[in-house]
């Protein structure tokens, strides 16, 4: 019998643990598309899990699995075809979210295309480039970072869930080309 402390468990494992996510799978198949609910309108489920950490291995894992991927999950995977397929099907989904209520450009910056980023915000994507621009620092891409900073953000140093600036992760990061960047647009520590 599945209990909310296994859908619970797995859904953390889905966030960085493939084999964990695998061998539960194994014994418990309809873990696939559970939920677990975190609070009041907060669902994830294990594709959403790895979307938004922007881990592409276990997401791809879940659509081999027959997990239909969200835009959330193609924005972070870079699959800029199921993303204007999704915009073509209802154009809304510009501004969607995923678990969390992360956004969708949140997850297009994990990916660091700016090409999808660019389709997103040509497509109707209003909001989130404060929260997108952590995702891209995160993941070191100053394309993304660089773009974040001509088309959106208004916010240079707004603080992630860890309560850091862009800039102080950059900096932790080594990072100088995204630091200089930041510091340019006005970023602290």
């Amino acid at each position: 019998m599945i209990t909310p402390d296994i859908i619970k468990d797995f859904v953390i494992a889905s966030h960085f643990n493939l084999q964990k996510v695998k061998d539960y799978l194994a014994q418990y198949p309809d873990l696939l598309t559970a939920q677990h609910q975190w609070g009041d309108d907060d669902f994830e489920d294990g594709l959403g899990a790895a979307s938004h950490v922007g881990n592409r291995e276990i997401a791809q894992f879940f659509i081999s699995q027959g997990v239909e991927p969200t835009i959330c999950t193609l924005a972070m995977l870079g699959d800029k075809a199921g993303i204007q397929a999704f915009l073509e099907i209802d154009p809304t989904t510009a501004n969607a979210r995923g678990a969390h209520g992360i956004s969708v450009m949140f997850h297009a910056a994990l990916s660091g295309d700016v090409s999808i980023a660019s389709l997103l915000k040509r497509a109707g994507c209003t909001g989130d480039y404060n929260h997108a621009l952590h995702a891209a620092v995160m993941k070191s891409h100053a394309d993304m970072t660089r773009w974040l900073l001509d088309n959106g953000v208004t916010d240079v140093n707004s603080k992630n869930f860890q309560g850091k600036t862009a800039l102080a992760v950059a900096i932790e990061n080594g990072d100088a080309q995204i630091e200089a960047m930041l510091r340019e647009k006005g970023g602290v520590a």
